[in-house]
């Protein structure tokens, strides 16, 4: 159970820096070339990466990829749903409710079997 928690943590930890280097240059680079952009996001992501490399190694020890897998877009979804609205600005509509019971329904199916280990 500590790895499972210890690789939630980590994932959204990851997320944070990778939401940040994917989208928070559409408002806060918008008008500088997007080579500083990009090299921007590379900086960033380059700390999502030092997170989320150990968080699957450590994940992949005790869940199949797949639960793996899904479990990384459930905390995506967690953290870019308040980063879309707080930080960018953009409305909450109905696709997120509609998206996040996707989500729900893939780990319904990839967890339905519980933990795999290894």
């Amino acid at each position: 159970m500590r790895s499972i928690a210890t690789t939630i943590v980590l994932l959204f930890c990851s997320n944070v820096f990778m939401t940040f280097a994917w989208y928070a240059h559409l408002r806060d680079l918008s008008s500088k070339p997007w080579l500083l952009a990009a090299l921007v996001s590379w900086v960033i992501a380059l700390f999502e990466y030092l997170i989320q490399v150990p968080a699957n190694r450590i994940g992949n020890e005790v869940m199949s990829l797949g639960q793996l897998k899904v479990l990384q877009e459930i905390i995506t979804l967690t953290v870019f749903v308040p980063f879309a609205i707080y930080y960018m600005k953009e409305r909450l509509t109905l696709d997120y409710l509609w998206a996040g019971l996707c989500l729900l329904a893939a780990a319904w199916f990839i967890f339905r079997k519980g933990i795999v280990a290894g």
